[in-house]
């Protein structure tokens, strides 16, 4: 247990560097949880001993909407990490929750896109995301690698990715 704990620490300090590179430091204090589409809850310990290919993403951001469908079809491949997108509804001008899950279901093409929330933006806040998209690469020690503002191929995802093995 206090292994999953010190990972998930691990992650939301990983995590929290995403505006533009690393920031070392110590793991954050605090331990958080965040809900899929459907309310289920997932915490970022769930990918332990995995590599994490993280995007940030709004829904009215056209060029994270151009993106969707081409991540959609990285998360369904066989790959040796997993896919995880994360929004912040009913923050920075994004719908709120009920609006955002509606719409969302809406979308085609993102069935097997990993769509979890963080409602009121305090994960992005903490986080000091600073633009959409954002993309962070976590190796498997729950560790960040690399964050990288703007859209990103699959290809250039891939490549990256095979750098943290």
């Amino acid at each position: 247990m206090l292994k999953k704990l010190l990972v998930l620490l691990a992650v939301v300090t990983v995590l929290g560097a995403c505006s533009s590179g690393s920031k070392p430091g110590a793991a954050e204090d605090s331990v958080f949880q965040l809900e899929d589409l459907d309310g289920n809850t997932v915490n970022l310990s769930d990918y332990e001993g995995k590599n994490v290919y993280v995007k940030f993403w709004a829904s009215w951001c056209p060029i994270c909407l151009a993106g969707l469908e081409e991540v959609n079809a990285l998360a369904a491949e066989d790959t040796d990490f997993e896919v995880v997108t994360v929004v912040a509804p009913g923050y920075n001008n994004e719908k709120k929750k009920d609006a955002f899950v509606k719409w969302v279901k809406g979308v085609e093409n993102i069935q097997d896109l990993p769509v979890l929330m963080d409602e009121g933006g305090d994960l992005v806040k903490e986080f000091e995301v600073r633009g959409y998209p954002t993309s962070a690469f976590i190796n498997k020690k729950g560790e960040l690698v690399k964050t990288q503002a703007g859209q990103l191929s699959n290809d250039q995802i891939k490549d990256m990715m095979d750098q943290l093995n």
